[in-house]
């Protein structure tokens, strides 16, 4: 069962009668300490549209009597897939707030984290919970770095001696876990991703290859257009390597595999840098949908 108060209470609002979108934003307005503007802002809608959406999900909950009972053990998985998009969606709001004076909230993407640690305890054999927990971690390993005088600082342009090392180990570790057991979905592919990107020591040592690899494992697992801009900006960095010196266009092609029609299985491979004392293995897996953006 879930204990934790705030967890129980989202999956009680993912509620199945309502329309999956509607679910999502209601939550997030509800629970997530989320405005209308800020949730249509992570939906990529107007203000209006969500006010509306928001609007006739509560209507329906009234006229159809709809019950907000706390669900049973047997009913978390077919709510699952919202809460995730809950979680993940507050901490994107934190991470990059799309109102207020402040770029970063810090409570929001302290508690998506903590609820992330949650799920992951109650559902440690779930790979997309682990892959969004990674994917939290990773990409909140380098907020320090990721604002100066109040000025968001770019990927390439951070400081990377201070990322949070811990988290990054963390998030690695996860990453390796989703890979093993080779059950790609959205999250853990925009973990890996994050993976790949934390993983180098310098912007220029980022493995294109690994992640334009990624990102059309991610095309095939959540199409949209975020994903394609990614993609192209992927293909871009790496149409650039290409052109550097001792960067042959032969040499890196060899390392994009290809997808079959039905999807991902064990196509693409994260490989971390080794630790002191570890040796570097390479392990094939999963893959992702949004990225949290070039910060």
């Amino acid at each position: 069962m879930v204990q934790d108060d705030r967890l129980r209470l989202i999956f009680t609002c993912c509620h199945l009668a309502l329309a999956p979108e509607a679910r999502v934003a209601l939550t997030l307005r509800l629970l997530g300490g989320l405005s209308v503007a800020e949730v249509a802002q992570a939906f990529l809608v107007p203000e209006t549209t969500m006010a509306q959406r928001v609007t006739r999900a509560m209507k329906k909950i009234r006229m159809a009597h709809i019950p907000f009972r706390v669900p049973g053990p047997e009913d978390l998985d077919a709510r699952l897939r919202d809460v995730l998009a809950v979680v993940y969606l507050v901490f994107n709001e934190g991470y990059l707030a799309s109102s207020g004076t402040t770029v970063l909230r810090i409570e929001l993407t302290t508690e998506a984290i903590r609820l992330g640690r949650l799920l992951r305890l109650l559902l440690p054999r779930t790979p997309e919970v682990a892959g969004l927990l990674a994917l939290v971690l990773l990409t909140a390993s380098r907020r320090e770095a990721r604002v100066a005088d109040g000025e968001l600082v770019p990927r390439p342009e951070q400081d990377r001696s201070a990322w949070d090392r811990a988290l990054i180990e963390e998030g690695h570790a996860l990453v390796r876990a989703c890979l093993a057991r080779d059950q790609p979905g959205p999250y853990q592919v925009l973990a890996a991703i994050n993976a790949v990107h934390t993983d180098a020591a310098s912007a220029a040592e980022t493995d294109w290859v690994q992640v334009l690899a990624l990102d059309d494992q991610l095309l095939v697992l959540a199409p949209g257009p975020v994903v394609r801009l990614n993609r192209a900006v992927a293909l871009a960095e790496l149409d650039g390597a290409w052109r550097r010196p001792g960067r042959g266009r032969r040499a890196a092609a060899r390392g994009l595999p290809r997808l079959s029609p039905r999807g991902p299985t064990c196509c693409a491979g994260w490989t971390a840098r080794p630790s002191p004392g570890r040796r570097r293995t390479r392990r094939s897996g999963p893959a992702t949908t949004r990225r949290s953006g070039p910060t």
